[in-house]
Formats: structure tokens, C-alpha cells, sequence
């Protein structure tokens, strides 16, 4: 046997000897032991999936094919589109402080809470629908349960109270067909929609049922979301604290008056439009008409945020 025929059988039987990881890095890492890189750009791996799962506290039945290979789809989307979950992790640690004490107000599961990531990216997004900001709420929505939306005020983009409507939704929902993944389910498709298909399915399984390319993957990318956020660097996401969007810092003033120029009303504070609209993003106009005398509270940066938030 020739001496590069011998050494290739005894790295054939070196390699019978290491164990079988079960992901696709960690057995480039056995063979490869010398690499400190983790996620090199040139190499692509399969993303594991997890051998446990849940939601809201519901287990996730993975034992089922279908159910692993629709996570499993978005697994593979959510973290390889490195430059949109690079930014949902940024803003996270700027809005979830926020949702996050409203939704256990109400006793609503944290997990919700990716729910708000999957309808919008944490921004004051806008729909082909019409649906609007963090949760993607419809007028006609908004209105039936009490939030205010004219051309001047609209609450849908209220980071607090938009999630005070969906709380109130995930509970009614939840009431209603005794599952937050149904709960979770009937917030992209409606309640409506989701009766049907119960009926016409005969099941009250979110995984047991069809109901349509949207909908049917819907907890599957909040899940996925759950996933990477819980642990992003097993997922190649690297970021430091210095990174992440620090949450913005404010005062409260009280309005319960005509504000005729957004503009002037925060110079009053030293501050400027663009700011205000930004911690405010409610305010629609540049100006307030408020002829109800209604209470508003606007957010006011706290002075220096502008220039300190990163230091």
C-alpha cells in the first residue's frame, strides 16, 4: 500500500471514531477543530431544529412530519435573511420592555410578544389591507375597540395602547376556542375565518388543519422567531449589548388642549418635530385639533437622549 493510500485509510478510520453530531456546524467543527469561525460566509449548514418546543406553554407536536418541515422552513428563512433578523434583535431590546409588562398585565404568555415581530418587524408598518402598526390593526378593528383613528390622532400607532387591543383579542380569543395557538392563529385570519374552517375541518387543532399558505404558516415563523431570539447565537447571530437599540427615554406631558403647531410645542421643551413624531407616532398631523378637551400624554425625549443613547 502506498503511503498516501495508507494515509487516507487511517484518516477514513479516524473519522469512524468521531461521533455524529446533529447539526451540520457541529460536525464541520469534529472534523475541522482547528476553525474558530462559527458561521464562515463561504459554508452553508441546515438549521437544527429543536428537540422540544412550544408555545404559550402548548407543546409543539414535532414528532409529526408535516409540523417539523413547516418549522423547519421557517427556521431556514428567519435565519439565513441575516440582515432583516439582525434587525428585528436590534429593535427587540428597544420595544420588547414595553410589551412585555402589557401582555403579563393582562396574563396574556410572553410568547406573544413574537407575534407583534412576525405581523410588522416591530415597526409602524402599513398593509396592502390597510392593516396598521406593531400589530397590524384595521380601522374598523381599532374602533370597535376603542381606539381613536382620524386624520389627526390615530392610536394604532400607539406602541401601549395598540397593545392593550391586541390583549384584549388574544383573551376573547382565546375564550373562544380554548388554545392560544387557535388564539394565535385567528389573529391572522379572524375569528370569523377560523370558525369556518373548525367547522368544516372538524378540528380545533391548529396543526391538524389546512388553512392556507398565509395563516398556515403564520405560527410557524412566530415559533421560529421564539427560536433564534431565545438563543441567537446557536443560530450564528453575534451581538453585543452595544448593538441593540437602546429604549428610548421620555417624560410624559399632559395635553388636554389645541396644540396648533407640533412644531413650536416642542421647542417648548428643547427638543424638536422630528423627535416628537418619533416618540409619538400617533400624532398624525402637525398640529392637534382636540375640540373634545380630550387628555393626551406625549412623550418628551429626555434631554441628552439624542446625543448619549449609545455611550
Amino acid at each position: 500500500m502506498g503511503l498516501v493510500a495508507a494515509m487516507l485509510s487511517s484518516f477514513v478510520l479516524l473519522l469512524s471514531f468521531i461521533p455524529s453530531p446533529r447539526s451540520g456546524y457541529e460536525r464541520y467543527k469534529a472534523l475541522n477543530p482547528w476553525s474558530d469561525s462559527v458561521y464562515q460566509s463561504s459554508l452553508i449548514f441546515a438549521i437544527p431544529i429543536p428537540e422540544k418546543l412550544s408555545f404559550a406553554g402548548e407543546e409543539v407536536p414535532l414528532q409529526y412530519f408535516d409540523v417539523r418541515e413547516s418549522l423547519d422552513r421557517e427556521l431556514q428563512v428567519n435565519t439565513f435573511w441575516h440582515s432583516q433578523t439582525v434587525l428585528l434583535l436590534k429593535r427587540a431590546n428597544r420595544y420588547f420592555p414595553i410589551i412585555e409588562p402589557i401582555l403579563k398585565k393582562h396574563n396574556i404568555p410572553d410568547d406573544f410578544k413574537y407575534l407583534a415581530v412576525a405581523e410588522s418587524g416591530l415597526t409602524q408598518a402599513v398593509s396592502p389591507s390597510k392593516a396598521v402598526g406593531f400589530w397590524q390593526i384595521l380601522e374598523s378593528t381599532a374602533k370597535e375597540y376603542g381606539l381613536e383613528v382620524n386624520q389627526v390622532v390615530d392610536e394604532r400607532y400607539h406602541i401601549e395602547k395598540s397593545t392593550e387591543l391586541a390583549c384584549q383579542y388574544f383573551k376573547k380569543a382565546y375564550e373562544k376556542y380554548g388554545t392560544w395557538t387557535m388564539a394565535a392563529a385567528s389573529y391572522n385570519f379572524g375569528m370569523n375565518g377560523i370558525t369556518k374552517q373548525i367547522d368544516r375541518q372538524d378540528s380545533n387543532s391548529y396543526y391538524d388543519m389546512v388553512l392556507g399558505d398565509e395563516t398556515g404558516r403564520y405560527v410557524y415563523r412566530i415559533l421560529a422567531l421564539k427560536v433564534i431570539f431565545e438563543s441567537p447565537k446557536k443560530y450564528g447571530f453575534f451581538l453585543d449589548s452595544s448593538d441593540l437599540y437602546p429604549p428610548l427615554e421620555f417624560t410624559e406631558v399632559k395635553v388636554d388642549s389645541t396644540i396648533t403647531s407640533i412644531a413650536n410645542f416642542a421647542k417648548l421643551f428643547d427638543t424638536n418635530y422630528k423627535l416628537i413624531k418619533l416618540f409619538n407616532p400617533w400624532l398624525r398631523e402637525n398640529y392637534l385639533s382636540n375640540k373634545q378637551g380630550k387628555s393626551y400624554l406625549i412623550k418628551i425625549p429626555r434631554k441628552g437622549f439624542r446625543e448619549e443613547a449609545y455611550k
